[in-house]
């Protein structure tokens, strides 16, 4: 049977409950911008600080799509980006959603291991990077990457203004020869405005987003979103989010993140003034919620106790923050609590990539109690089952796997080899993740069934680093679980079998992942060598062991 032979019925349902519509993104950013044209948008950067506001990023976006057209970008084109969180990437997602191609959002600090492989398997188009951001250099990474059959455009925005670091590049540093395109400022397309651009004709059903997650396995999947699933998603969290003329939302996720993503989304759709952090700084982060009076963020657990831990120590008043949306890893409920204390209304939330808010708290409904111990009430539209090994329904306060559906549900990685074990009929997708309802229908999430680990709010999929480690001649055999942190979640362990007469430590593992040019989050912290994994009957490594191995040593 079709995976996701049950989608059109389920579409239709979502048409007539007024979870999706007609409009596409492009109109809500265009709408957004007339109705809410002065709030401010700002970009919080040691490089690139910048402000804005709705209406002259709306307009100026307009300029760019032209741009883009002028290149040969067409509706349907894969558009990469992996850009920080600058004002030029949040105007180049702009310009892409009413040019009507398909956006393929890259985090900034992932190496050309991993971008390579994004823009072979989306057969990218065209590619937008920085030249260069902090201590990485763009032209660097991409010449790594090697050449590439799909791609026909690279943008580079220049370090500085007046343009005088530009470096000159006789051709593509990808070994192609299509010209590489460098401006300093969006605003040296401006002068295309005139340029006639044809109308998309775009329907607020057609996939306008791509984003790879690392998923269980070693290849990334490439997650598939629609116009419609993406406003579906913004505006579930109506009863979350403080709305009106006082709301002031602050951005830390990165913009490949899906929740970097919906950051921009967010303030186009909802006409919300931003501020928006291109690195995570929590002693920036506090003066910022003060100087701008910001009343809602979001983040993963170090996140937030970092926040707490640097207004604590200059004296920031984070009175303002009203909200709190802390998810993307393990969160233990004295966090919650010890946000409380520090005036903070924090609340949990659950979601992924394929489907961004399942459930969450609520900062002025639920108590302290339901916010510090669960992950919150469904969404609305959001359906789950909690299943047992045999896919049939577990009772209330149960562990069960989660299976869920929802109007702001991906819809289908775009290798359909990946959706065939991804749902059950009636278009339940399995989370891979482990919880239980209570009695008033809130969710907890007690365990993980797929194997990844969750650094920081980022997916890592252990099978990935063990086959990296693999790569090196000391390396029998490998085995990579998550280690529980406070601030981060989980850290990169890995269980090491080594080939006789070797030997292998962690400052020689950390430069073998340097050498493969993949990214930082990815290498292991600790390294343990053993001379055997502990195994089921079938051979397969028991994990759970291993975890059990850690906390046990944790707690000693």
């Amino acid at each position: 049977m079709n995976a996701l032979a049950n989608r059109e019925e389920l579409q239709k349902r979502w048409y007539h409950e007024g979870y999706f519509g007609t409009a596409t993104l492009a109109d809500h950013m265009r709408d957004g911008a007339k109705a809410h044209p002065n709030e401010r948008m700002i970009f919080h950067s040691a490089e690139r600080p910048a402000e804005s506001n709705l209406a002259l990023m709306y307009e100026r976006s307009s300029a760019v799509a032209r741009g883009l057209w002028s290149l040969g970008l067409r509706p349907g084109d894969v558009l990469a980006i992996q850009v920080p969180n600058w004002l030029e990437g949040a105007i180049t997602y702009q310009a892409a959603m009413q040019l009507g191609v398909l956006i393929v959002p890259i985090v900034h600090i992932y190496g050309p291991a991993e971008v390579g492989f994004i823009l072979r398997q989306s057969k990218a188009k065209a590619l937008v990077v920085p030249d260069r951001w902090r201590t990485i250099d763009y032209l660097e990474r991409v010449a790594a990457i090697g050449k590439n059959e799909f791609l026909e455009h690279l943008i580079v925005i220049q370090s500085e203004s007046d343009g005088a670091s530009s470096r000159p590049l006789a051709e593509s540093p990808i070994g192609t020869s299509f010209p590489t395109v460098q401006i300093h400022d969006w605003a040296a397309l401006e002068h295309l405005r005139s340029e006639p651009l044809s109308p998309s004709n775009t329907c607020a059903d057609d996939p306008c987003l791509l984003i790879y997650t690392s998923g269980t396995t070693a290849e990334p999947k490439g997650v598939l979103h629609t116009h419609n699933t993406l406003i579906a998603e913004v505006q579930s969290l109506n009863e979350v989010y403080i709305k009106g003329p006082q709301a002031v939302s602050m951005g830390s996720f990165p913009a490949g993140h899906i929740a970097g993503v919906l950051n921009l989304l967010r303030m186009f759709v909802l006409g919300m003034s931003s501020v928006i952090l291109d690195q995570w700084d929590p002693v920036a982060a506090a003066s910022l919620v003060e100087q701008h009076q910001v009343t809602q963020t979001s983040g993963a657990p170090f996140h937030l106790m970092s926040l707490i831990e640097a207004a604590s120590a200059n004296g920031n008043d984070l009175s303002s923050l009203q909200g709190f949306m802390v998810g993307a890893a393990s969160v233990a409920p004295s966090l919650v609590e010890e946000a409380e204390r520090a005036g903070i209304r924090a609340f949990r939330g659950y979601g992924s990539s394929e489907h961004p808010v399942i459930s969450s708290g609520r900062p002025t409904m639920d108590s302290l109690h339901k916010r510090a111990t669960t992950d919150g009430a469904l969404t609305p539209g959001n359906e789950i089952r909690l299943v047992g090994e045999d896919d049939l329904d577990v009772g209330v306060g149960v562990d069960g796997e989660i299976v869920a559906r929802g109007p702001e549900q991906f819809i289908g990685y775009n290798n359909p080899a990946h959706n065939v074990d991804a749902f059950m009929p009636g278009g339940w997708f399995r989370t891979g993740d482990i919880g239980r309802l209570d009695a008033d229908g809130y969710l907890t999430i007690t365990d993980r069934k797929k194997d990844v680990i969750i650094r920081g709010g980022e997916n890592i999929a252990s099978k990935e680093v063990e086959d990296l480690l693999a790569l090196h001649p000391s390396v029998l055999e490998a085995a990579v679980v998550g280690k529980s942190d406070s601030r981060y979640g989980e850290r990169v362990v890995a269980f090491l079998i080594l080939r006789a007469g070797t030997s292998l430590d962690l400052a020689e593992v950390q430069r073998h992942f340097v050498a493969l040019g993949v990214a930082k989050q990815k290498t292991p912290e600790f390294v343990e060598v053993v001379t055997e994994l502990p195994r089921g009957m079938s051979g397969k490594v028991k994990k759970v062991e291993l975890r059990a191995r850690l906390t046990a040593a944790s707690n000693s």
